[in-house]
This record gives structure tokens, C-alpha cells and sequence, in this order.
């Protein structure tokens, strides 16, 4: 259910002439959810869309990176922008400004590999440098550190139980039962949602949740009963923190709707 300024809106009313398919599929979502989602104005609920669907961009665009899945002992970095510490995480190198940090990952991704939660964050900074200027993102986030689930506390991610999944929201593949002397990194995964049923998860790719699910039931203890399994709980940007810092509400800006073949390979259209 959708609210503006207080006042339910009736998407049907809207013409699909304002936005791409994939937005009118958010569009659609977010209307037909159970969960009540309110905006203080029309351009707050356009710009969601535009940072969500930013969102599964990023993704994308990180899987075609070539940067590959590592643990935290084997992660590597691009000297250049970053310094890897004894902990596997990496921080920015003096004088490299956050924006060309996060753009060399995605345009020199074979130099990278990391594990699937600093993905997600790697994702989110992306999207946001993406809907935001340049110069407000360096100044936002300066020092940045990319370590699991850590991150810079202006990147306002917000993580809660629930199951209102929307497309650019990141949910958890639970494996209960891993076999972590064998496949320690693979206690669960950490995929961002981008249509029904499709998934990006670093280390697997992009997949439908039974997929998903079957890669990490080959990473259990051996004769395990228990089957990994998608949990209640969604991490999302704050989208009216991110707008704040955007100088004008974007166009859309993505006319083609993301969709993959019947042989799984991704397709823009």
C-alpha cells in the first residue's frame, strides 16, 4: 500500500508512460504489499525507485566486474586505491577520493575478491554514488573501510525482520547446518533482490532462491537434515537519507527492464 502526504495512492491511475517497466514493477510491488509505505510527496516515491533500481544496476554490474569470491584470509585489493589489512578488510588509500575507490572495483574488478556480505555494502555504495553527486558522495564518505557488514554510518542501511521483500533490497540465505571446517564461508549468503525470484549473490551469481538454496545444501555437514533456507529479514537503504543529498530528483534513467533467458544467462532489454 502506497500513502502520499497521507493520502492513498491508486497506481491504476498512473500511466505507464511515466516510468520504465522495471520501475512500474516496483511501483507495483510496494502498492500490492500488506506493508503501508508512506512519502511526503510524489518525487519521494520516484526517486525510491530510481535508488532501487540503482541498486540492482550495481549489481549487475559487480557480477560482470569479474571480481571473484574469496574468503577474508585469501581477499585481495587494487594497491592503488586500497590498502588490505591483516583481516582481510580494506581501506581507502590518502589522497583517493571514495568515489574513484568504489568505480575502480566495478571497472577493474579481476584485481578484487572478497566475500559476499562486503559485496552487498560494495553494492550499496555504488548505488548511492549513482544517485547522488560526486562531490557530495566524497565528502560523505571519506575514509571509507569495506569489511563484512561494516560500513560508514552515512550509508544508513537499515536491516529488520520482515518479508515485504522489494526489488534493491538485500535478504539472507540462512545455512544452519554448514560443514565450517570444510566451507567456513559459506554459512549463508547475502543476495539483492531483482525481480520475483531473482537474485544476486556474490560467490553463486544471479539466481532463484531454490538455487540458492541447492548451492548451500552442498556446503553442509555430511548427512545434515536441515536445508538452508531464505530468512524474514531485509536490509534496505534509507532512501529519504540518500535524497537529501541529491541535487535534483532524477529522471528515470533505466528504460529497460532486467529479465533473465530461460538458460539463465542476464539480458538487458
Amino acid at each position: 500500500m502506497i500513502e502520499i502526504d497521507q493520502k492513498p495512492l491508486n497506481v491504476s491511475q498512473i500511466s505507464d508512460e511515466q516510468f520504465s517497466p522495471a520501475e512500474l514493477k516496483i511501483l507495483y510491488d510496494i502498492a500490492g504489499s500488506n506493508t503501508l509505505y508512506s512519502y511526503q510527496s510524489y518525487a519521494q516515491l520516484t526517486y525510491e525507485l530510481s535508488i532501487r533500481l540503482n541498486v540492482t544496476r550495481a549489481s549487475v554490474a559487480l557480477l560482470r566486474s569479474g571480481a571473484s569470491f574469496e574468503t577474508f584470509a585469501r581477499s585481495r585489493c587494487n594497491p592503488r586505491f586500497w590498502r588490505r589489512a591483516p583481516n582481510g578488510a580494506f581501506y581507502i588509500n590518502p589522497g583517493v577520493s571514495p568515489s574513484m575507490a568504489i568505480n575502480d572495483i566495478f571497472s577493474n574488478g579481476r584485481a578484487y575478491g572478497f566475500e559476499c556480505a562486503t559485496a552487498i555494502i560494495i553494492v550499496f555504495y555504488k548505488a548511492v554514488l549513482d544517485s547522488i553527486d560526486t562531490a557530495s558522495f566524497n565528502q560523505l564518505f571519506q575514509g571509507l573501510y569495506l569489511y563484512s557488514w561494516e560500513h560508514d554510518s552515512d550509508l544508513h542501511l537499515k536491516t529488520y525482520e520482515g518479508h515485504d521483500f522489494l526489488i534493491g533490497d538485500c535478504v539472507y540465505f540462512n545455512n544452519p547446518d554448514v560443514d565450517a571446517r570444510r566451507h567456513p564461508a559459506w554459512i549463508g549468503e547475502n543476495a539483492i533482490i531483482l525481480d520475483d525470484d531473482m537474485y544476486f549473490g556474490h560467490g553463486i551469481g544471479i539466481a532463484s532462491s531454490q538455487q540458492i538454496i541447492q548451492t548451500l545444501n552442498f556446503k553442509r555437514k555430511p548427512y545434515s537434515n536441515r536445508s538452508a533456507y531464505l530468512e524474514n529479514q531485509i536490509t534496505r537503504l534509507d532512501f529519504r537519507f540518500v535524497r537529501t543529498f541529491s541535487r535534483q530528483t532524477p529522471v528515470s534513467s533505466l528504460s529497460r527492464a532486467i529479465r533473465v533467458d530461460t538458460d539463465n544467462r542476464l539480458s538487458l532489454y
